[in-house]
């Protein structure tokens, strides 16, 4: 643990009103600086069950299951129904929106094309053919 920790609690503990240990599950994760992040968390989630998680996922898995944890309060407090599923929804439908309208695109220069019919141009514009 670096010395941070123990010259300054953690966000979790400091939002929990107790004393950062250097063993502190979530110090790591935590920092002082983000306190919000800690809070969202906790507030979806409950402090019991994020020190659960992070003891039973391996050391070497547990920032990126924090930074989950953080997305996915931060997308319930935004949409307390859906959560991420809502954004990945709404991502999804312009996805396909864009599609439709690539598509659209793509007929309407081959449209274009065909119009051109087989016809060149020379290099000083005159028609060719």
């Amino acid at each position: 643990m670096s010395s941070n920790y123990t010259n300054s609690p953690c966000a979790a503990c400091k939002f929990l009103r107790r004393r950062c240990t250097s063993d502190c599950v979530f110090a790591p994760y935590f920092p002082p600086e983000e306190p919000t992040k800690f809070a969202n968390v906790h507030r979806i989630f409950g402090a019991s069950n994020v020190s659960k998680i992070l003891h039973e996922v391996a050391p070497h898995q547990r920032e990126d299951a924090v930074n989950s944890l953080a997305y996915e309060a931060e997308a319930r407090l935004k949409d307390p129904v859906y959560g991420c599923v809502g954004a990945i929804s709404v991502l999804q439908r312009q996805v396909l929106r864009l599609q439709r309208e690539l598509e659209d695109t793509n007929a309407d220069l081959m449209r274009y094309a065909s119009c051109l019919g087989g016809e060149t141009t020379s290099a000083y514009g005159g028609r060719r053919g």
